[in-house]
């Protein structure tokens, strides 16, 4: 509870590390986003100033009062994030675990266009002094040489990233500031009539309204990383990254007053307000912001991947921990897919304008998630009902505007971050799906029935030892029950004698950290049940977890460890730990609809290419047996055999 409150403490240390962490995404829009606005058409004063006055009202309605104000108010014991936010209004209705998988497969795509947008459109400025410079290389080998350094963590770079990200938003602020001076006028932008006479005149509203959404779409970034840094230092940076943005977009827009009734053709508005001496320092600043911009896209990638893995939603990954800093984290395997994604959309784009039509599109779909999870928390919280219906009617009015805007550019590169959403979609329901039909069919039988024989068996001379101490994961919830091959395990197939019987059950409860455990001592020094409950955000190193429960255990002489072979006892060499890991296997599907079937087949085979359970649970695998039961899904069925007497 310290750290919680440590955390929400604002500190000018706290408001440094949220410019590095959380504003990358959001804070390099101005790059693109008055570039995508003009577009093709002729510059004019309704474009300009309507352009100011969406951005403007953007920024304020969408990220500072839905996400800075109200969101953030939605941290599960210090975590934001839509999974963190899944997990705390879950039990409010089964239905609610769709909102949260698409949003964050949503997210996920995100992450494989946001690098190559970022990093072009830095890149493309060095085109003001080469025209002819072919920039998809250097795109290429910055991408790479980012993915390439996630394996050896980010907490190396990270402390820098704040102070880079303060001089990057500083200097927007000032080159904004040196056009506004020149014609002040031009904040008469912040009034809306502006915004909503260019978007009812102008016959490309909608494609206006997609590229104005880009200047928010870093927003839930800021939600993402409320964990690592705290409301208040959040909505204190917020303030200063807000002006700035806001300075530099009105700065652009005296830039383009200057020439008006021209075509913007490939002049980027950003670089162009600069001084031809600085430009250089200008493009520097940018492509390390850019960087730092996809960075923060790739760890929350990881991040996300990760809950979604204790969550059940996602097959079981390998997850490193490069760095002994909280919230560190590499997933190869996501590592490696993003690294191909982007530089799929470099070579599908090449250019940044044509990657615009590509962004938007998933995280306006985001973006509606988080509106729908936000609103049944603020029912949970008893927010009276007509604020929730306000809330919800603005902000869901708001963003089907903007996926009406961002729409229309599904067949121009939207169609790209669709198909990758999708494909994850497929994967998380798949996973979520099949492991709900597999629970169908799991049968669990009291234990205490099977008190007297265990005690029997573990006593009974006559048979093998199996092994000193035998462990089993169990998926039973409650202490009282236990599944039916797990039974058939220790007492059918082949008799498993032991001195200590384990049950082990792992519970991924809704507070990200939390770490404790519960012990049944269900026959006294034979059979032990332990429950953890482990926080979304807790690796799963059962292996470790176990061994330590186990030292206390035999500190408060609660059990005996020691091997019980004559030989080994009098020497009080410690007995031998086996893991039995049940893996069920499809059997017969008979009584399976073609939906569950098609689940099941597809779950088996993302099971095949994901980490195995052993594994996933981090149990020594020299200590480990894998039986194979099947997952019986059919009643016994009615046989009509005949016999026939000789």
């Amino acid at each position: 509870m310290s750290d919680h409150k440590n955390l929400n403490k604002l500190t000018a240390a706290g408001v440094l590390i949220s410019l590095g962490i959380i504003y990358g995404d959001i804070g390099t829009s101005p790059l693109y986003v008055f570039k995508a606005i003009i577009g093709n058409q002729t510059i004019s004063q309704a474009l300009i100033l309507g352009g100011l006055s969406c951005i403007f009202w953007t920024l304020t309605l969408q990220t500072t009062i839905k996400y800075v104000l109200i969101t953030l108010k939605a941290d599960n014991k210090g975590e934001g994030g839509i999974f963190s936010l899944y997990s705390l209004v879950k039990r409010k209705a089964k239905w609610l675990i769709i909102p949260a998988i698409v949003g964050g497969c949503a997210l996920l795509a995100d992450g494989i266009i946001t690098p190559p947008i970022t990093i072009s459109s830095a890149i493309e400025g060095l085109q003001i002094y080469n025209p002819d410079l072919r920039t998809v290389p250097i795109v290429i080998a910055i991408i790479t040489l980012l993915f390439v350094i996630q394996q050896f963590g980010t907490s190396f770079v990270g402390k820098a990233f704040g102070p880079i990200m303060f001089v990057w938003f500083t200097m927007m602020g000032v080159l904004g500031v040196s056009f506004i001076y020149q014609y002040p006028e031009i904040l008469k932008a912040i009034n809306p009539y502006y915004a909503v006479h260019l978007l009812i005149s102008n016959p490309s509203a909608l494609g206006i309204l997609g590229a104005v959404f880009l200047c928010t779409t870093g927003a839930e970034a800021l939600y993402s990383d409320l964990g690592h840094c705290g409301r208040s230092n959040i909505r204190i940076s917020w303030i200063y990254v807000k002006a700035c943005l806001l300075l530099n977009y009105f700065g652009q827009g005296v830039y383009l007053w200057n020439i008006q009734n021209e075509l913007l053709d490939d002049r980027n508005p950003f670089y162009r307000m600069m001084p031809e001496w600085f430009l250089i320092f200008g493009i520097s600043i940018a492509t390390v912001a850019a960087i730092i911009a996809s960075q923060a896209l790739i760890s929350g990638s990881f991040t996300l991947i990760s809950e979604a893995v204790r969550l059940n939603i996602w097959p079981k990954v390998k997850i490193n921990y490069p760095s002994e800093e909280k919230g560190q984290l590499y997933v190869p395997s996501m590592n490696w897919l993003l690294w191909a994604g982007c530089l799929f959309v470099v070579w599908l784009f090449e250019r940044s304008e044509k990657m615009e039509a590509a962004y938007g599109l998933s995280i306006t779909i985001a973006m509606l998630m988080t509106t729908v999870l936000v609103s049944v928390y603020l029912k949970k919280k008893k927010y009276p009902n007509y604020l929730i219906a306000i809330f919800l009617i603005v902000y869901i009015s708001i963003e089907m505007i903007f996926f009406i805007g961002n729409i229309t550019k599904f067949l121009h590169g939207g169609w790209f971050t669709v198909l990758i959403g999708t494909i994850l979609f497929c994967v998380m329901w798949a996973w979520f799906n099949a492991r709900r039909i597999k629970n169908r069919y799991v049968k669990f039988v009291e234990i205490e029935q099977y008190y007297d024989v265990i005690k029997a068996l573990s006593d009974d001379q006559s048979v093998p030892k199996y092994a000193s101490q035998l462990v089993y994961l169990t998926s039973a919830n409650f202490a009282s029950e236990i599944e039916s091959k797990i039974v058939y395990s220790i007492l059918q197939k082949k008799p498993k004698r032991a001195d200590v019987y384990w049950l082990v059950h792992v519970d991924v409860v809704d507070e990200p950290y939390r770490c404790d455990y519960k012990i049944d001592h269900l026959i006294d020094k034979k059979l032990i049940r332990i429950d953890f409950k482990l926080g979304f955000r807790i690796e799963q190193k059962i292996s470790v977890l176990f061994r330590k429960v186990v030292e206390d255990l035999v500190k408060n002489d609660e059990v005996d460890i020691t091997s019980h072979y004559e030989s080994l006892h009098k020497f009080n060499i410690v007995g031998d730990f086996r893991f039995v890991v049940l893996e069920k296997i499809l059997s017969r599907s008979n009584n399976l609809s073609f939906f569950e079937k098609v689940t099941l087949d597809f779950y088996f085979l993302l099971k095949h290419l994901s980490l195995s359970e052993e594994k996933g649970f981090g149990l020594d695998l020299s200590f480990v047996t894998l039986e194979k039961v099947p997952l019986m899904v059919t009643e016994n069925e009615k046989v009509d055999l005949v016999r026939i007497d000789s």
